[in-house]
């Protein structure tokens, strides 16, 4: 049985999560009392899992069974003290301070996690069993050659963001019954704003990506016009190259518009959530018009959104978090010059809603 959290357990939460993530760090406070504390504690647990993916330091066979350990020390089933002996002095400089330090403290949050109402345990354990084995598989794979179609891209974005918004929608539900009332059509809508998250990192991470070895790109859609993704590097990787990015914006335009709908079904009285949901679409959307108007881009500084943007963003859909016509309006007018496509409705019933 785990021990209570104590006052130093809650206080490390809120310091660490400032220094894994400003944006965040900058969202979560928007959210009700209610659901501060846990949206917090499942933001820790997927940076965990994530460092235990990413850190280059553990070869496949560690990187599965600590991501195995993990996931039984959420569910309760092993030592989170264990798990942070063993597993702090494997990890290399790959990860960053804040993350040396997250693992170190892990039984800190473990503690946190396991003080969870049930309903909550069950959707950070869910969570955190799905994203660890789904990027360890994926893990196994990785490659510059891509992945070999969008239903494989789009399962990729499942186990890293989808199933986030599948859980955060859980939390959100376990909150407010109204909430719960649409839990069938947000959990579908959830794993479209999850991948339209997703795809947007992709996209601008797609040089910094490749110098670690990696790339998500779908195969299929570039080499239709053109390009090895296995060879292609940056600025030269010429028109076809920008045809075929132009594609996945506008799949990921797509995706924020389902994300816009997921939001609109939150009661507007919940404007916390509806900011927390509404920010982060936001970015995404700065990002992706980014994206578009610099398709030759060959690092991702170079796409990088401005802090000014950011908090233009903000204040608007602060603003008008309650407005669904309004909020409707802006990202026609936000989203106006990002290409369109209709390779979601030729790809129907091929993705990973149902996974």
């Amino acid at each position: 049985m785990t021990d209570a959290p104590n006052q130093a357990d809650e206080a490390y939460q809120e310091h660490i999560l400032q220094g894994v993530s400003r944006t965040f760090a900058l969202t979560i406070p928007q959210l009700p009392d209610g659901l501060q504390h846990p949206i917090s504690n499942a933001y820790l647990l997927c940076r965990i899992a994530d460092t235990i993916e990413d850190d280059n330091a553990l070869d496949p066979e560690q990187t599965r069974h600590y991501s195995d350990m993990f996931t039984e020390v959420v569910a309760g089933n092993a030592s989170a003290e264990l798990l942070s002996r063993e597993l702090s002095p494997l990890l290399s400089e790959h990860s960053i301070p804040d993350e040396h330090d997250l693992i170190r403290n892990l039984p800190a949050v473990i503690r946190i996690t396991h003080s969870f109402n049930s309903n909550q345990r069950k959707a950070l354990e869910r969570c955190v069993r799905i994203m660890s084995q789904g990027m360890a598989d994926y893990q196994d794979a990785e490659t510059l050659d891509g992945v070999p179609n969008l239903p494989a891209m789009d399962k990729y974005c499942y186990y890293v963001a989808g199933v986030v918004g599948e859980m955060l929608t859980e939390l959100f539900c376990d909150y407010d019954e109204a909430i719960n009332r649409n839990r069938e059509t947000l959990m579908k809508l959830a794993v479209s704003f999850g991948q339209g998250l997703q795809m947007t990192n992709i996209l601008k991470d797609i040089w910094d990506d490749r110098k670690r070895g990696a790339c998500w790109l779908p195969r299929d859609i570039f080499r239709e016009h053109g390009v090895d993704l296995a060879t292609m590097s940056p600025g030269q990787a010429g028109p076809g190259f920008e045809q075929a990015l132009g594609i996945l914006i506008a799949v990921a335009k797509d995706h924020l518009r389902d994300a816009l709908d997921y939001t609109l079904m939150i009661p507007a009285r919940e404007a916390g959530i509806r900011r927390f949901c509404l920010w982060a679409l936001g970015m995404a959307v700065l990002s992706l018009n980014k994206l578009n108007g610099h398709r030759n881009f060959s690092e991702g500084r170079e796409v990088k959104i401005s802090r000014r943007s950011v908090k233009g963003t903000v204040l608007v859909t602060s603003l008008f978090a309650r407005h669904g016509g309004i909020l409707r309006l802006l990202f026609r007018i936000w989203t106006r010059n990002l290409p369109s496509t209709n390779i979601r409705e030729k790809l129907s019933g091929v993705g990973c809603t149902a996974i």
